[in-house]
């Protein structure tokens, strides 16, 4: 099976192989360039060429995603993992905050993969990295939430499918400092931060979204309600890159409660930033019915809630 990118106007010049390592993950330019040479590539159905420059509407098409040199996850059968939905082909979980979503080493086993290959054996050669078994997207370690994972290759293929096409509604509840009125559209790329590698760089400005890193990314503000010195909103990423709704708060000046990181203020009833994956969306990728699954906030976040509606 191909997988499909469809180049934007933000990318119209760009050479493919740097377009290629800014929309998939865990590919590198040496990686791109192999993928191109061995014509696993290619530029709207023909072979594409080394050093091609893209058009805006250019289909680039991908014969397999690149598979990093990695460990396995062991299976831990001991990490709770709350199941929100599950049939043959696919899970979503809630993942409770201060869990990281993969192991960064290979005796790691507190974390969501650990878990999930513990429950669910048949995931652990799916996917395109094995420390993430079958794992279609991450959040970060302090980020609550709905996450998708696939029980066979065939599935995890056709939702990172869905996902790279933007078809997978991701809905987030997020509390931000001042008041924001919604809705808003925040378009900026991302790129990796100059000198802080725990951060990520909101490209605001023409010369910035030239970077060689640099990914297009759009934030949706749906909902707002006021939270005493602060505003709950309901917030759309349709194809989310690292520290997206973080950074891209942040940059229009209402980062998230609690999010010391970038900015955020913090009050003393949240020892995290206040940011929870409540919904998602998509066409079951083996019959297409619509799939809706939601997770209310969790204790922590909704009794922060609270405690700012009332200061």
């Amino acid at each position: 099976m191909s997988f499909d990118l469809e180049v934007d106007t933000v990318e119209d010049g760009t050479r493919l192989d740097v377009m290629l390592v800014r929309r998939v993950e865990g590919m590198s330019r040496a990686k791109a360039r192999r993928m191109i040479q061995d014509g696993l590539v290619r530029l709207n159905g023909r072979r594409a060429r080394k050093g091609a420059r893209l058009a805006a509407g250019d289909t680039v098409s991908l014969d397999e995603l690149p598979r990093p040199s990695d460990f396995v996850a062991q299976p831990a059968p001991e990490v709770p993992l709350v199941v929100v939905y599950e049939d043959e082909h696919l899970v979503v979980v809630d993942k409770p905050p201060g869990m990281p979503s993969h192991p960064l080493r290979p005796h790691e086993r507190e974390t969501l993969a650990n878990a999930l290959i513990a429950r669910y054996p048949e995931m652990e050669r799916v996917g395109y990295a094995l420390r993430e078994p079958g794992i279609l997207h991450r959040l970060d370690n302090d980020t609550s939430g709905l996450l998708v994972a696939a029980r066979s290759q065939a599935a995890f293929d056709r939702l990172r499918a869905l996902l790279t096409e933007g078809a997978i509604e991701k809905g987030y509840q997020a509390l931000v400092d001042g008041y924001v009125q919604a809705p808003m559209e925040i378009d900026h790329p991302i790129a990796p931060h100059p000198s802080d590698p725990r951060r990520v760089h909101v490209c605001l400005d023409h010369a910035d979204r030239r970077l060689p890193a640099a990914r297009p990314a759009r934030t949706e503000l749906a909902r707002a309600e006021r939270a005493g010195a602060a505003t709950l909103l309901e917030v759309h990423a349709p194809v989310a890159v690292r520290h997206q709704i973080r950074a891209h708060l942040a940059a229009v000046g209402h980062p998230l409660v609690g999010d010391w990181l970038y900015g955020g203020s913090g009050i003393d009833q949240l020892g995290r930033h206040f940011l929870h994956a409540s919904t998602i969306a998509l066409a079951h990728p083996f019959g297409g019915a619509r799939l809706e699954v939601t997770a209310e906030l969790p204790d922590d976040l909704r009794e922060a809630l609270d405690w700012m509606r009332r200061n």
